[in-house]
């Protein structure tokens, strides 16, 4: 077992590989029984080859997608700390001893290296970028309730308590969102931890599509927040439809009814009438999909204390 992993996804990375490799082996210098490892995700450049004449341990997923890769280094790797960084050169290799202690020592279960907190909007060059993870920040924020400041960073220490009960859904760039809402909704430690942020190097070119991947991270907000808040989700439409319901059948139905003792309408009756049936279907999908989830809370529990049980062990 690693003492500390430094894990990099990498795709079409030839301009700054070797220089981020390099790095971060001057960063873990000192720290026994350390090691990175560059996962190559199809690129049709040098990355592999420099990667791997810089010092790094290189690996492939053939599988396209960030998500894919993040998987399998998760499946495949084991340490007592996991630090994921980039490959484009945009974080400061220099801090990851700060965030591997705070893994090693103050047992957190995962670091975000928050850039927004710092230079992030001064650096980035990339129209909207910065306007599209002030709204994923707030979204989750406001949905889930936490005070993580950097959503979408690629930079992230972990417990190998969090990578071994992490299940990867995500495909794509949505990754590091859906790896933050994990965290939250199951009561995870996390520890935001400034970091200086630099744009991309000259020539080097992002692989973030800012509006359909964009609409890939607002989709999933919307989808995790279903199923893990399912009363509020679906309790929020079956009052809706109550709503609905009652603005309509008050003036159209009840109204007409009172003054001359006949229904006047009574199609709106029955459009209401069936409001209200879907509004208690809703109400009451939220109620037995709550009971899951909160069974499936308790469940992870139990997985975690198994899991730390195992890891303490093999130390």
């Amino acid at each position: 077992m690693d003492k500390i992993a430094v894990l990099i996804p990498c795709y079409n990375e030839s301009k700054t590989i070797s220089k981020v490799v390099k790095d971060c082996q001057d960063a873990i210098q000192g720290i026994s029984n350390s090691k990175i490892y560059v996962y190559d995700n199809n690129s049709t450049d040098d990355t592999a080859k420099l990667a791997k004449e810089a010092g790094a341990v290189v690996r492939h997923e053939y599988m396209q997608g960030k998500g894919n890769v993040i998987r399998k280094m998760f499946r495949e790797i084991d340490a007592e700390c996991y630090i994921m960084i980039d490959g484009d050169d945009t974080y400061p290799a220099e801090e990851i001893p700060k965030m591997a202690e705070y893994i090693l020592k103050q047992h957190y279960d995962m670091v975000v290296g928050d850039r927004l907190s710092s230079s992030y909007f001064e650096e980035n060059k990339r129209p909207f970028h910065g306007i599209g993870n002030k709204l994923v920040r707030g979204s989750i924020n406001f949905f889930f309730h936490n005070d993580i400041r950097d959503i979408m960073t690629g930079y992230r220490a972990f417990s190998p308590e969090f990578v071994k009960l992490y299940p990867v859904l995500s495909h794509g760039f949505e990754i590091e969102t859906e790896m933050s809402i994990f965290a939250t909704v199951n009561n995870l430690a996390v520890k935001n931890h400034v970091i200086e942020y630099r744009d991309r190097p000259a020539g080097s070119e992002s692989k973030l599509n800012t509006y359909s991947d964009g609409f890939k991270v607002l989709r999933l907000i919307f989808t995790l927040y279903r199923n893990y808040k399912p009363l509020r989700f679906y309790g929020f439409f079956a009052l809706v439809l109550l709503v609905i319901a009652g603005l309509v059948f008050i003036p159209h139905v009840w109204i007409p009814y009172h003054l001359t003792g006949k229904v006047a309408n009574m199609p709106t009756l029955v459009v209401c009438g069936f409001a209200v049936i879907a509004a208690i279907i809703s109400f009451y999908t939220g109620l037995l999909l709550d009971s899951i989830q909160r069974k499936e809370r308790r469940e992870f529990e139990f997985r975690l204390h198994e899991i730390h049980f195992l890891i303490k062990k093999n130390h």
